[in-house]
């Protein structure tokens, strides 16, 4: 319990420290590789998600989703990458390849689906490669480009604001 809070509070500090070091850069290409970062343990529409996202335009080979669960199981077999606080050194490095996989790769679009601060969720968004970063207000607005007032249980209207504001800004 104790390692854990530890671990916690090591990462948020990191995350606080990059986060201080952000240069907001825009660039108006448009999307065509979307990211989505779920936190399961408070959201488990994901699949509903998918399918406004596949109705809007965005084919289901583009999409690539990363899922947060704080409770770990071994052998349990998910359907898409997931991580969870275990996954964190106390540097708060990555011992997951999936997240690292993850991290590495240049979205156009990263959708961070969570609107509870927790330092994993926060550190996998910082370090994203993603060009263009969309989430909720409830978060750190220094984490996303783009930020909609709404909660996860929302999830039409916030895919609606979504796209209604990607097509004004010229990148759909």
């Amino acid at each position: 319990m104790f390692l854990n809070q530890l671990k916690n509070f090591l990462i948020k500090n990191k995350v606080k420290k990059r986060l201080s070091n952000v240069t907001p850069d825009f660039n108006s290409n448009p999307i065509k590789t979307v990211g989505i970062i779920f936190d399961e343990t408070h959201f488990e529409k994901k699949v509903a998600i998918l399918n406004e996202l596949l109705k809007k335009g965005i084919p289901l080979e583009k999409i690539s989703v990363l899922i947060f669960n704080t409770i770990a199981k071994k052998n349990q077999a998910f359907e898409h990458p997931t991580f969870s606080p275990n996954d964190f050194t106390l540097a708060a490095n990555f011992k997951n390849p999936d997240v690292n996989e993850f991290i590495s790769k240049k979205f156009d679009l990263l959708i961070n689906y969570y609107d509870i601060e927790k330092a994993a969720l926060l550190q996998v968004s910082n370090l994203s490669k993603a060009s263009f970063k969309v989430g909720f207000s409830a978060v750190d607005k220094r984490i996303n480009h783009f930020m909609i007032n709404t909660t996860t249980d929302n999830y039409k209207v916030f895919i609606d604001e979504l796209f209604k504001y990607l097509k004004i800004l010229n990148k759909i």
